[in-house]
């Protein structure tokens, strides 16, 4: 497997452009981009850190999340979440052009960080940042988060686990990504001026607040579009 990057383009509305390029090692789904030679110190881990982290300061003096997101905090510190700019983003075979708002792109490249940050919370998000959507609707993701949850089910059986057809382990996942949220959020306040990071991740949080309810509702409405694989 080789190594891949994805990028951004953002064009803001007087012209600036700005480019973020995120490498990665395949190997481990995790970014390979180097992180700071002095992190802020929003970033050191006992700052706001989350009350169900399993990491310490001895071995991890920076917060591996926080340390991946500084140089997209430091480009948009200044900058107004309703911004109306022109996104394109460059993947292995497609690249992909909206006109949105700078919250919305910034919860996109935060969706694809934050899973291959090296945070052990967020890892079970990596199947959907190596196939990476950005600016997926709610539906999209009930039913690429559920795909990804199914399918990781099957490895668990394949390795002579017990797998999970009920979704108990997903809701969790989602809940403690609320806890997540909110402790990132508070390092976010510490670190930006303006308001396009923290809404950013508020988009992110809207999505990890209503999955844990919708997912039963809304795999209900979609079940027709499975009757092939119902029939006797």
């Amino acid at each position: 497997m080789e190594n891949f990057n994805i990028q951004y383009h953002i064009t803001l509305p007087a012209g600036k452009k700005l480019f973020f390029t995120f490498n990665f090692d395949v190997a481990k789904m995790e970014l390979s981009d180097k992180i700071p030679d002095s992190p802020p110190s929003w970033t050191k881990l006992e700052f706001n850190q989350c009350p169900h982290c399993p990491l310490t300061v001895d071995s991890h003096p920076y917060c591996p999340l926080s340390v991946k997101l500084v140089n997209i905090i430091e480009q948009f510190k200044d900058l107004k979440s309703y911004e109306d700019i022109q996104l394109e983003v460059i993947k292995e075979i497609r690249t992909i052009y909206k006109k949105t708002s700078l919250q919305e792109a910034l919860s996109a490249m935060m969706g694809l960080v934050i899973p291959t940050s090296g945070c052990p919370e967020t890892a079970y998000f990596k199947p959907m940042a190596r196939y990476h959507l950005p600016l997926a609707s709610l539906d999209e993701t009930i039913y690429r988060a559920s795909a990804m949850y199914m399918l990781a089910q099957y490895f668990v059986k394949r390795s002579g686990k017990s797998p999970d057809l009920d979704f108990k382990g997903l809701k969790k996942i989602y809940k403690n990504m609320q806890m997540l949220n909110s402790a990132v959020a508070e390092r976010i306040r510490a670190a930006s001026k303006a308001d396009s990071s923290i809404n950013a991740l508020v988009l992110l949080d809207v999505f990890t607040m209503i999955l844990p309810t919708a997912i039963e509702d809304s795999l209900v409405e979609i079940q027709y579009l499975f009757s092939a694989y119902l029939k006797s």
